[in-house]
């Protein structure tokens, strides 16, 4: 089975080179997100039973969970090939030709970003997602032809970070919809175990876990959090990745006991400092702390918000009591407590 992509960077970063080093093999090996490892298991050995391509599907959550690697596992667990490209870099329907008419029955076409695809690029995709045909226009204008061509039978793979921006029409085509959530400080540890044996880094259980706990239950960033963490011990240290030296090198990137760095940190102060806590829209918090909109949303307010430290009202972004009381600020009375999970 071969893999490929409609864009390849030449040379891979360090972060790209571990991902792919730890990237399982088999669904059986993916950590953590048993419900979606279940459902897909099922849907895959029943399309595999009727000797069919599997429901198209889409997956949606928080960046860094893992929704390429599941894309990738799919693939290889129909014995399929995987072409993946994403939203941004779909421009015109002529893009998506060549790799609709070069699938092979039963392949995946995986699409990154997929809230971002145009509404031409959607309306184009209609057809192919539920008549496996795309129709070709041969010219502009009143006298325009469109040529109707079939493709082979296939499986397109969505990954969203904003569920909510998705139309109707095309979610409801998808016919298996998951979502990702963070993971638990267990299974993190597990991946950072397993990283810091590809990167040969001495770690000490305590030191893991110390890494896991404050990776905002996202696998990316623990990788990163432990890449970070060797330089430390490297050039600090002895080399071996301790509780005391992963405490120090965590604070040193400003990331606090809960996760928390120092964007999150300033998100909060600035509700709170200069907004009274809110509520206050994603407009004026974005340009007063200097920060696109859109990554607010997808990036930050994700954790902070299903930690109960912030909340989305309609009014705007309202910081609760305990992100009043992390940052060592006395909430205002009458403030109402909001439950949290720390």
């Amino acid at each position: 089975m071969t893999r490929a992509e409609i864009t390849t960077p030449d040379i891979l970063s360090e972060e790209q080179a571990v991902e792919l080093s730890l990237r399982p093999q088999r669904l059986a090996e993916f950590i953590g997100q048993a419900r979606v490892k279940e459902s897909l298991a099922i849907a895959i050995d029943a399309a595999r039973a009727r000797r069919e391509p599997l429901d198209h599907t889409l997956f949606f959550g928080p960046p860094g969970l893992g929704k390429t690697t599941l894309a990738d596992l799919m693939a290889r667990e129909l014995g399929v090939n995987l072409v993946t490209t994403s939203g941004p870099a779909l421009e015109k329907p002529g893009d998506l030709v060549g790799p609709l008419t070069n699938l092979r029955p039963g392949d995946v076409l995986f699409i990154d970003e997929i809230h971002r695809l145009r509404p031409v690029i959607e309306e184009f995709l209609y057809p192919a997602m539920e008549d496996y045909r795309i129709d070709i226009r041969l010219a502009e204008g009143p006298r325009a032809q469109t040529v109707t061509m079939p493709i082979e039978r296939f499986t397109l793979v969505g990954a969203t970070t904003r569920l909510g921006m998705l139309t109707a029409p095309l979610r409801a085509r998808f016919g298996l919809v998951q979502q990702l959530g963070y993971y638990p400080a267990e299974e993190l540890e597990v991946i950072v175990r397993r990283t810091g044996e590809v990167l040969q880094v001495p770690m000490d259980p305590e030191g893991a876990r110390e890494i896991a706990r404050r990776a905002r239950g996202t696998p990316r960033v623990a990788n990163r959090l432990l890449r970070r963490v060797r330089d430390y011990a490297q050039v600090r240290a002895d080399g071996r990745i301790t509780r005391a030296v992963a405490d120090a090198a965590l604070a040193l990137l400003d990331v606090d006991h809960l996760g928390l760095d120092d964007m999150d940190t300033r998100l909060l102060r600035t509700i709170i400092e200069k907004f009274d806590g809110g509520p206050v829209g994603l407009g004026t918090l974005a340009a007063a702390i200097g920060e696109d909109g859109g990554t607010i949303e997808e990036v930050y307010e994700p954790f902070l918000v299903q930690h109960g430290l912030l909340q989305r009202t309609p009014r705007g972004r309202v910081a609760t009591t305990q992100a009043w009381r992390h940052l060592g600020v006395v909430p205002p009375a009458g403030l109402s407590e909001q439950p949290g999970l720390f």
